[in-house]
């Protein structure tokens, strides 16, 4: 049973300072913790001239300038050296863009193979880089914050390594020039930036220092890859990631990029009209699906080049990656399914693995399986070091990160949150990790459960949906974590029709007869019987729902999007 709150109306206070906006737009400011008509001003008009704090307060941004700028004058080899993920590489265009449109081209991209390398800076990069490129300088983008030995085993060849990253320091850092990070030091204003941002922001300390004859605000034009990672790392966008969100949405709404236009036309997704959703549903997946099936590169040249036919090459590859990548997982959850039918009883915590599978893969995988059964589950494979790693999901509110917390022994590396983490397994654990969790399971009882209410903005009729309430929710976009999409409660209404769509009938559509805006509910990937409560005709429902703005084939349609039936 979904468990959820309406959230409290506005305070007398809030009323008074939120007075000059409607009401539908009052409570859902309201409801994100903005009472006042400063703060509501500055949320509902990001300003790129004065919501972005100072790049030089960043820790180490000096030196990391200064180091550059050395390196251009005296045309020294560098290696941009990005993680292989949605923050990552758009990160690695940034910076390739800057230093193309300066006229410096002594510069070479690196991702790190996923299944083979892993995250991060390693060692074994390190001395592959300095054999191949031989390179002065390596600039990392969105990791090498804890690469302590790789960034010694640079200092012993003479490379001088500069970190930008956004990720949790340990106690010591690595010995680096520098060391740029919002979580390093107490310098930065907001901490909560992605990798992205943090070289964005380099980007920006380098114009003001390095003289280059580049026009004024050009760097603007290279938001639409902050905006993407900005909104597909699944960062707060609050403070300064709102205003680098919405400003990197309104540039990739003009893009001019090749790949990213031929991908958009691909699928069928209006560029003028490019949601974060798009970015979670349509090019984020892409993206990543480079790295997960071996080639991340492909999707650095489609997001970097000015080629129309090399764009169309990388996204034809791009697409076969991203098909390849759902027959992988499609044949892995067939495989859980036929092992799950031959247990007698499903246990509580659902544990399965191959060496044959891949880690990068697994996530997906377990995620289908937790939903599906209503319980945690962890699948594993094996890396191409020979590393069993996996991934898990929670299901019906259980904490995978407080089950793991009960084995420690069991893991080289754990960690996430309540709803979702990752592992990897000691060889001699691997066969008994599912009786060791759910021993876990039982040993903790109630405290295993982490219940997560749903936070609804208000209770509304299908009648009252209108154009208003549509106008301010979209002032309150783009959505993403601390700043959450509207939930509205709609509750007793009965379906004029109950319909199952899509090439497998794996879609849910209701209609209503109403004189609101949305006519139309639906679900993807989800089945009238997969939810708690089937909708029929004959009986009244009440409705969890999201309302939302398609512009699918270029056609506006405005539906509401099913989160839950209760």
């Amino acid at each position: 049973m979904s468990i959820f709150e309406v959230l409290p109306e506005l305070s007398t206070d809030a009323e008074i300072e939120l007075a000059s906006y409607n009401t539908w737009l009052k409570q859902l400011l309201y409801n994100r913790n903005i009472s006042s008509r400063e703060e509501a001003e500055d949320y509902l008009h990001p300003s790129y001239e004065t919501h972005l704090h100072d790049p030089f307060l960043l820790h180490d941004m000096e030196k990391a300038v200064t180091r550059i700028l050395k390196a251009i004058a005296s045309n020294q080899k560098i290696v941009i050296y990005s993680d292989y993920d949605c923050d990552g590489i758009p990160g690695a265009v940034v910076l390739h863009d800057f230093f193309t449109a300066i006229g410096f081209t002594n510069f070479f991209n690196h991702i790190p193979h996923r299944h083979y390398d892993g995250f991060g800076l390693s060692e074994k990069a390190v001395l592959k880089l300095h054999e191949e490129q031989i390179p002065s300088l390596i600039i990392t983008i969105d990791c090498g914050t804890t690469d302590i030995e790789a960034v010694a085993c640079a200092n012993k060849l003479g490379i001088d390594v500069i970190i930008t990253d956004h990720h949790e320091p340990k106690a010591t850092l690595p010995e680096a020039v520098a060391v740029v990070n919002p979580k390093v030091g107490d310098t930065y204003p907001f901490d909560g930036i992605c990798g992205a941002a943090v070289i964005f922001k380099m980007v920006q300390a380098l114009i003001v220092k390095g003289g280059f004859p580049i026009a004024p605000g050009q760097e603007k034009w290279w938001l639409d890859m902050v905006g993407l990672a900005t909104i597909a790392d699944m960062v707060p966008l609050r403070d300064e990631n709102r205003v680098l969100a919405h400003y990197g949405l309104t540039v990739l709404r003009k893009s001019r990029r090749p790949g990213l236009q031929q991908l958009l036309r691909k699928q069928k997704a209006s560029q003028k009209y490019l949601s974060e959703d798009d970015i979670g549903f349509t090019i984020g997946p892409r993206i990543n699906a480079a790295s997960r099936m071996d080639t991340p590169e492909d999707a650095f040249h489609l997001l970097a080049t000015k080629d129309e036919s090399e764009a169309g090459e990388r996204l034809m590859h791009l697409e076969k990656l991203n098909t390849d990548r759902k027959s992988a997982v499609a044949l892995m959850t067939k495989e859980v399914h036929v092992r799950i039918k031959a247990k007698e009883e499903l246990p509580a915590v659902l544990v399965m693995g191959n060496p044959e599978w891949r880690p990068s893969l697994v996530g997906l995988a377990a995620n289908k399986l937790a939903e599906e059964h209503n319980r945690p589950a962890f699948l594993w494979g094996r890396d191409g070091n020979g590393v069993c790693k996996g991934s898990c999901r929670s299901g019906g509110g259980i904490s995978v990160v407080k089950l793991m917390e009960v084995i420690p022994e069991f893991f080289y590396e754990f960690g996430g949150h309540h709803m979702s983490g990752g592992f990897s397994v000691k060889d001699e654990m691997i066969h008994t990790l599912p009786e060791a969790l759910q021993s876990a399971y039982v040993t903790l009882g109630e405290a295993a459960s982490v219940i997560v209410p749903f936070k609804v903005d208000f209770q509304i009729s299908l009648d009252a949906i209108s154009s208003e309430l549509l106008r301010a929710q979209r002032q309150c976009s783009p959505f993403g974590l601390a700043n959450p999409k509207p939930l509205y409660l709609i509750s007793n209404v009965l379906p004029k029709e109950v319909v199952s769509f899509g090439k497998a009938k794996e879609h849910t559509k209701l209609t209503f007869a109403t004189t609101g805006i949305a006519k139309e509910a639906i679900a993807f990937f989800r089945t009238p019987e997969q939810f708690s409560i089937l909708p029929t005709t004959e009986t009244t429902v009440s409705l969890l729902v999201h309302l939302e703005e398609s512009f699918f084939m270029n056609r506006l349609q405005t539906r509401l999007r099913i989160v839950e039936i209760i």
